[in-house]
């Protein structure tokens, strides 16, 4: 087991026979390096970091925006349900073989986890943060001497400061087949951040826990954020914001037009006279009331102001006139188009971000595609993000010596995370279904026990599993036997 700046943990035998002869693979934003000379590994490190810096730089300003925001906090709000002394995820065991004690054991150690986050207040904004960055790491700090008592704190990182650095080496086989062997992996910190110029503190790949979006940009080798794709419709909207207000302060106010008669003057003389004639109206006396001074408050020519054309002999003589200020300033047209296709980037229905439309519980001919859509890419979301859980959770576990690296292996597939939904909407939603079931249900009632059974019944329309109908038939047998209901009010069957 290597030791570096924290710790590692490694399953028995590792992968050493293991080679390959495709690289591995990189939806972590790993810089992918060759085992070579000490200062090989900063090479492809070097503009590379730089490029992520920047991205979450990007990323960071967008998220400041206020369209972008509006999008962010709804899909953020929607992710993670926060109230008031409940946890905003569980765990769900169902699926694993363990005892009993061990499932307990699990459960506390998970709670653990979620109190080490502070996941009940800082929530939202821990997932809002991995959302807006593409990415999100901690450091795992334990007390060296005694591992046995898991993770002590957890210390958030900024993901400018740090990255996963993967060395491979390949070596030809009999067959002159270039294969990859097993790699070795670490993290490169810098409080200074990294841009290539510098070292950094080298840290072992466990003492780090992490979670990327796992998008990567259109070579493969790098980590971007979901607002990767609303760089663009962002700048669009900008730009187009600013033409809009541009456009508005030079095209709103009414300005005259001055042709004035010059005759027969030469050129220079005509120039001379119109400038004469512009300044003997542009000169404008202030009195000051407050101190007794006179000023010459002189306007300077501008685009916002008049214009003074001269006019030879033969013309129509001086003559002022007015050009009309925009007819069409209150088209929003455009804007309102850029904006659509920025939410659209975001994976939000326009209708949420609409303060127009009004909150329906969604019957099942009122649900959008849009919305549904936005449910699928909700859970997507929730997925990725757990990859946080399942590694903090699997140190803790390990480093109690509760379950062993290869007993993970096993249990880490059949372990889901249960995210709390809104309640209220919740609650109404399912008082919907309910009501749905029980209508379907009597339409059932007299064909049961003669093209239906009764467990059938259960199972098709209430969605019971033969878990919860064992429990039913045993709850009903304990009433009646006890007396509270009357084997008349069973005849029914359910």
């Amino acid at each position: 087991m290597a030791k570096l700046f924290g710790f590692e943990i490694t399953r028995q035998g590792g992968n050493d026979n293991t080679p390959s002869f495709v690289p591995p693979t990189n939806d972590d934003g790993a810089v992918d390096i060759e085992a070579g000379g000490v200062y090989g590994q900063y090479i492809d490190l070097d503009g590379h970091a730089r490029n992520e810096t920047d991205l979450i730089n990007r990323y960071r300003e967008m998220a400041m925006q206020a369209e972008c925001e509006t999008a962010i906090d709804d899909i953020v709000n929607e992710a993670v349900v926060q109230e008031d002394k409940e946890s905003p995820v569980s765990l769900n065991l169902d699926g694993i073989k363990f005892g009993m004690g061990v499932k307990k054991r699990i459960n506390e150690e998970f709670e653990n986890v979620l109190r080490l986050l502070d996941f009940s207040n800082y929530g939202a904004d821990i997932f809002k943060r991995w959302y807006v960055d593409g990415r999100l790491y901690y450091h795992n700090v334990i007390d060296i001497t005694k591992p046995e008592e898991g993770l002590k704190e957890l210390r958030y990182i900024d993901p400018r400061q740090i990255k996963k650095i993967r060395k491979t080496t390949k070596k030809k086989n009999s067959n002159s087949v270039e294969l990859y062997q097993p790699v070795e992996e670490y993290f490169i910190y810098n409080e200074q951040g990294l841009t290539g110029a510098e070292s950094g503190v080298k840290i072992a790949v466990d003492s780090v826990t992490y979670a990327t979006s796992g998008l990567l940009d259109k070579d493969g080798k790098g980590v971007i954020s979901y607002l990767h794709k609303a760089v663009k419709p962002l700048n669009q909207l900008r730009a187009v914001e600013d033409a809009v207000v541009i456009y508005r302060l030079s095209r709103a106010p009414e300005r005259r037009i001055f042709y004035v008669d010059v005759g027969n003057l030469p050129k220079a003389k005509a120039e001379q006279y119109l400038r004469d004639i512009m300044a003997r109206y542009k000169n404008k006396i202030v009195y000051n009331s407050s101190t007794g001074e006179i000023n010459d408050d002189r306007k300077h020519m501008s685009m916002l102001e008049d214009f003074w054309m001269p006019r030879r002999e033969g013309g129509r003589g001086t003559e002022v006139s007015t050009l009309p200020g925009g007819q069409n300033l209150g088209e929003m047209d455009d804007v309102n188009y850029f904006k659509s296709k920025l939410y659209k980037s975001l994976n939000v229905p326009a209708s949420r971000l609409d303060s127009d439309n009004a909150f329906s519980i969604g019957k099942g001919d009122e649900i959008t595609r849009d919305e549904i859509k936005f449910n699928k890419f909700i859970r997507k979301l929730r997925i990725r993000f757990t990859h946080v859980f399942d590694d903090l959770l699997r140190k803790q576990l390990i480093l109690k010596g509760v379950i062993s690296p290869e007993d993970w292996e096993e249990l880490k597939d059949n372990i889901y995370y249960d995210f709390k939904a809104d309640s209220h909407f919740s609650e109404l939603k399912n008082q919907e279904i309910m009501r749905e079931r029980l209508a379907l249900l009597t339409d059932y009632d007299q064909y049961v026990g003669k093209y239906f059974s009764r467990k059938q019944v259960l199972k098709d329309v209430l969605k019971y599993t033969d878990e919860e109908i064992e429990k039913l038939e045993t709850d009903i047998a304990a009433e009646i036997q006890s007396g509270d209901i009357s084997t008349e009010e069973d005849d029914g069957g359910y």
